[in-house]
């Protein structure tokens, strides 16, 4: 299916570009015609990742590089700036999961009989600290170095890929679940930040667990044998994350939409209207007390 909106001239940052969420999207965006600076921590994957979009009009360009680091954020931008001479697109999506937290969750008898994942204390301080750099301050990083950027340009695209709201709350989602809370409640604030600056900020996400290489075989196998499997393809990513890079979204910042329920056969903008929701996790208290 050819895009529904040409990016030609657009350059943009994919980070965790090399499987799963950041491949389907930076497919998407060369096959839309843009630039992407694909940016992964590891490089196994960019051979592929190059060779499925050889044949797209856009150029690719790939980066080892870990966003907890500033020094290889500060190599991003820079290599975007040698490479395709300006910065215009943001997509924060390189992150730490439950996969890398608990690596035998899936494998526990709990697990295995009510779904049961292990307790917030049963984490380690690396893995706190790892989770938080990798899923929010990593894209905080690189996004107050663009900002700067596109501000300049007067026109410029941050996407976030944070996670569904019970994600980031129920049990057994610390730190994954918080971690993506701040990047969430970020967008709601960079939105504010940059208004009427020609930036916009907002939120894609995929609207349930995507099949990615990084995710369990167990957690694989117990979806295939539901019903009604809830795990989504990663290539539901692609249509909306080339609207929300497009001219289209000019005066769209601060929203969230999900893949999942995103028709790609239907105009975007339709489907976008129909999905959107306000970015931000809103907080309810007793009032004047």
């Amino acid at each position: 299916m050819m895009p529904e909106y040409n990016l030609q001239g657009r350059n943009v940052i994919v980070t965790g570009a090399g499987r799963g969420l950041g491949r389907a999207m930076t497919e998407a965006l060369t096959e839309a015609s843009a630039n992407v600076v694909a940016a992964a921590h590891i490089d196994d994957d960019f051979p592929e990742l190059t060779a499925a979009c050889a044949n797209h009009p856009g150029n690719i360009h790939c980066v080892t590089a870990d966003i907890r680091m500033s020094e290889d954020c500060d190599r991003i931008i820079a290599e975007s700036l040698d490479t395709f001479g300006a910065v215009h697109g943001l997509v924060n999506n390189a992150g730490l999961t439950f996969t890398y937290i608990w690596p035998d969750g899936h494998k526990r008898p709990e697990w295995r009989a009510t779904g049961e994942m292990p307790k917030f204390y049963e984490a380690s301080d690396e893995v706190i600290q790892n989770v938080m750099d990798a899923n929010f301050v990593g894209g905080d990083k690189l996004a107050r170095r663009v900002a700067p950027l596109m501000i300049e340009q007067s026109w410029g695209r941050i996407i976030n890929v944070t996670t569904m709201y019970r994600t980031m709350t129920k049990q057994g989602s610390s730190p994954y679940g918080p971690s993506k809370a701040a990047l969430e409640c970020a967008t709601e604030i960079w939105s504010k930040d940059l208004a009427g600056t020609g930036v916009t900020v907002n939120i894609l996400n995929p609207g349930a667990g995507a099949i990615t290489p990084g995710m369990s075989d167990e957690m694989k196998e117990r979806d295939k044998a539901l019903d009604s499997p809830v795990l989504i393809e990663a290539d539901l990513m692609k249509a909306p994350v080339v609207w929300l890079m497009s001219d289209a979204t000019n005066d769209i910042s601060g929203k969230r939409y999900d893949a999942k329920p995103w028709d790609p056969a239907k105009p975007a903008a339709g489907e976008a209207e129909r999905i959107g929701a306000e970015a931000g996790v809103l907080l309810y208290s007793m009032p004047d007390y």
